[in-house]
């Protein structure tokens, strides 16, 4: 039989551009599809912070961090909470993935000429049991060039194959079918959509100019999840998370829209923990959008009040940066689908990163200058562009003005002042000792007993209402959809299963597509730093079993 090539890859995020780099290092030729246009080539990873998770890592020793892969592994298994029968191969792929990044992840990211900004992050703190969720320790790895710096070396790679004749780059190709003509899947029919010259992450134009298919031994979907969907994600939203928000932004463009995950089940693949997702619950409204209702993430310290809709504390430990769908269980128990951080100058100006690449040009553009220019700048200016004209913050001088515009954003005012400001001063008295009761306030200070987080994370703690930190500010915070945690079912090499637990032949998963690897390398939660690693790690493994399977 006649291939057009060894392997087709479905979707040119940062898996699938991992598979194809490996599959160019085995002499495989590789034809490399997507729906959208060549300027979003790396896809998600592109917008991203570029957070890794490794573990041991030189970063971290540098600031007395001391990190194992026994801790690791029971902060994996903690979080991950795996209790169903097909968790068998994510839990498996869970261990393979902190061997990975206890290893040898770092040294092949770094042979590829990928660096790491010195201080180490510490995101999903977690705040139960040492066998609960979380990360015990800092292990956030920001990557030097952000997402654009990490796709950089598999994307020229790639394009080496390209100039090698051993890759073909195809855009504008939806696939729309997966087929056998010999025992295993090798047949990939789709549309071909008209040209497109929009910017990266922008909707492009679905109008369909022809047909193709085309032959391979080999498939390997890395088309990525759910989130850009959002009737997708209500569908499949799980019973322990409550009642669907009714309304949510967007972490992703509308195209990342799960179509492929439906195409492979129909071909016969097994698609487990389709109900196991990751949003975050500090997204606001991005006020200079790219795609469709465009989200961003606030990274923040520990320091902000957080606050339901009629003003009440969140509960122990249901802190900023702590435990991400814990926090989204009780917002959706409460009625409403937004919250509130209320702060001030001081606290916004330490502790609010903003995630994605676009939004930290400092460290996207690798300018020392620039990242020692946000260091001393009493507000960062992403941020602050962000306080002068995102529609969810509200800054004021005084508390009654606060209150008064906080009820101005919402469809019922149900922000107190008097009530409010009995919380913020009842917060602001436990400044006074290094010890307290409040244990948000213990939370501060136990995070300032890091290097790290005292250096650039933290705010010294102080009371909100003290007029020298001013002015007051309030963020709405909305449900962003981010992560798909479920997928296709695949084996250690990447083989995509059916529900009898048999390799569908023919066919790989990677990425998101994957859960990450297994179906579901997270189980129920994430320990943050581990999506863009995952990619790379379930991409690599796809790319060198197809490699084998097809010499």
């Amino acid at each position: 039989m006649a291939y057009d090539a060894d392997v087709i890859v479905i979707g040119a995020g940062l898996a699938g551009l991992a598979a194809t780099a490996e599959l160019v290092d085995a002499g495989r030729t590789v034809i490399l599809l997507d729906q959208e246009p060549e300027q979003s080539i790396g896809g998600q990873a592109h917008w991203s912070f570029g957070g890794l998770f490794f573990v041991d890592s030189p970063e971290q020793r540098r600031l007395r961090i001391k990190d194992s892969h026994a801790l690791a592994l029971q902060d994996w298994l903690g979080t991950a909470g795996f209790d169903r029968p097909e968790d068998h191969w994510p839990r498996q792929w869970a261990e393979a993935y902190v061997d990975f990044a206890a290893g040898e992840k770092r040294y092949w990211l770094h042979r590829q000429g990928v660096r790491f900004f010195p201080v180490v992050g510490w995101a999903e703190r977690g705040g139960y049991d040492a066998n609960g969720h979380g990360n015990s320790v800092p292990r956030f790895h920001i990557t030097w060039g952000t997402g654009p710096g990490l796709v950089a070396p598999f994307e020229r790679r790639v394009r080496a194959g390209v100039a090698r004749g051993l890759v073909q780059l195809r855009f504008r190709h939806r696939v729309t079918g997966l087929a056998r003509s010999a025992g295993s899947v090798d047949t990939v029919t789709g549309e071909v959509l008209e040209p497109s010259g929009i910017e990266r992450g922008q909707a492009s134009s679905r109008t369909v100019t022809g047909a193709f298919e085309l032959k391979a031994q080999a498939v390997i979907v890395t088309s990525g999840g759910i989130g850009g969907d959002h009737d997708l994600v209500r569908a499949n939203w799980p019973e322990r998370l409550g009642t669907p928000p009714e309304r949510m932004v967007s972490g992703v463009p509308a195209h990342v829209d799960g179509r492929m995950l439906g195409i492979a089940e129909d071909a016969g693949a097994h698609l487990i923990n389709r109900d196991r997702m990751w949003h975050y619950t500090e997204g606001i409204q991005n006020w200079n959008p790219i795609w469709a209702n465009h989200g961003i993430r606030i990274l923040p310290g520990p320091s902000s009040l957080w606050l339901d809709a009629r003003g009440n504390r969140l509960p122990v430990p249901l802190f900023p940066g702590f435990d991400t769908l814990g926090t989204l269980e009780h917002i959706m128990s409460t009625g409403y689908d937004y919250t509130w951080f209320v702060l001030d100058q001081k606290i916004i100006g330490k502790e609010f990163a903003l995630s994605g690449s676009e939004q930290n040009p400092d460290l996207t553009g690798k300018s020392v200058k620039d990242v020692i220019g946000r260091a001393r700048a009493d507000v960062p200016g992403p941020v602050k562009a962000f306080m002068d004209n995102g529609v969810d913050f509200v800054v004021e001088k005084d508390l009654g003005a606060l209150v008064r515009g906080m009820n101005a954003l919402t469809k019922e005012p149900l922000i107190d002042e008097t009530e409010l400001r009995r919380v913020i001063v009842a917060r602001d008295r436990e400044m006074a000792n290094p010890f307290t009761k409040d244990l948000q306030v213990t939370a501060i200070h136990g995070a300032r007993r890091f290097l790290g987080d005292k250096l650039i994370r933290t705010a010294s703690p102080h009371r909100i209402l003290d007029p020298k930190a001013g002015p007051l500010i309030a963020v709405r915070l909305n449900i962003l959809t981010r992560k798909t945690l479920g997928g296709l079912e695949t084996d250690l090499s990447s083989r995509v299963l059916t529900g009898g637990g048999e390799p569908l032949e023919g066919v790989y998963a990677a990425g998101e597509a994957a859960g990450f690897g297994g179906g579901g390398v997270h189980g129920y939660r994430s320990l943050e730093g581990t999506f863009l690693g995952g990619c790379l790690f379930s991409g690599r493994t796809a790319g060198r079993a197809a490699a084998k399977a097809v010499g």
